[in-house]
């Protein structure tokens, strides 16, 4: 239960903020030697953030439902994760990658790369600026969420404010892409959940999901606001430290 507990709590924080939640409950779970930590649970994690996006941004999903443009232009980023993400997961190429070392690189080189787009002009919103050319180029930069460390939530931002996106709708849009590549996630994970014969690990499955969606509604809620004021230095900084940390771990 303890176990549970930590690791919803890591996936809600750590999902929506620029920092890798796969990254971070590979490290836990690692080094607290969790017995719970798996693929599986990582996925039932993702889906209690799935329905806590779902939630909060209601309204404007319901606006994407009778906006075609932007619906198609929210499908179109997600298709080449999702797409990739399959490949990786039925070729088991994603557990290989799923290491320090690969971490520790990935959240130092990405971490600078937040912080090069976040000085890149702060002009253009979602309503008026989010075309299908920018929705593709956020797409293709989200390929690189799959490798831990990189962090889903921190490419789709770091890609759109490349494109010179203010900080607050550069968080708009990824939790807007998160939702078909998170409802993907959830799809797959409640295939497992329904043929798994096992009810404890349906019980610890839906447990995760439960206490992950209120951990990651709370983050949602405050890290808008936190970036409708600040910049993105601390969560760079973060990244660098983290990285050199886990580098000095790796190799000694």
């Amino acid at each position: 239960m303890i176990e549970i507990f930590i690791l919803s709590f890591i996936q809600g924080i750590t999902e929506f903020l620029p920092v890798s939640s796969s990254s971070h409950l590979i490290l836990i779970s690692e080094y607290l030697d969790f017995d719970n930590q798996s693929l599986s649970i990582d996925v039932s994690l993702h889906i209690g953030s799935f329905i806590a996006v779902l939630f909060y941004f209601r309204k404007e999903i319901q606006n994407i439902v009778n906006d075609k443009i932007i619906f198609f232009k929210i499908l179109i980023s997600s298709i080449p994760v999702v797409m990739v993400g399959f490949f990786l997961i039925e070729t088991g190429i994603i557990e290989k990658i799923r290491n320090i070392k690969v971490i520790a690189f990935t959240t130092i080189i990405f971490g600078i790369l937040l912080y090069v787009s976040d000085k890149f002009r702060l002009e253009k919103n979602i309503n008026k600026d989010f075309t299908f050319k920018s929705a593709l180029f956020i797409g293709f930069f989200q390929i690189f969420s799959l490798v831990p460390g990189v962090s889903r939530s921190g490419i789709a931002i770091t890609a759109a404010r490349l494109l010179n996106f203010k900080r607050i709708d550069a968080g708009k849009i990824s939790f807007l892409i998160s939702i078909p590549i998170l409802g993907a996630v959830s799809i797959f994970g409640l295939k497992n959940l329904i043929s798994s014969e096992d009810l404890s690990f349906t019980y610890i499955n839906l447990l995760s999901i439960i206490i992950s969606y209120f951990f990651s509604l709370i983050t949602i809620k405050f890290f808008l606001s936190y970036i409708n004021k600040f910049n993105l230095n601390i969560f760079v900084y973060y990244r660098i430290f983290l990285g050199l940390v886990l580098l000095t771990l790796a190799y000694l």
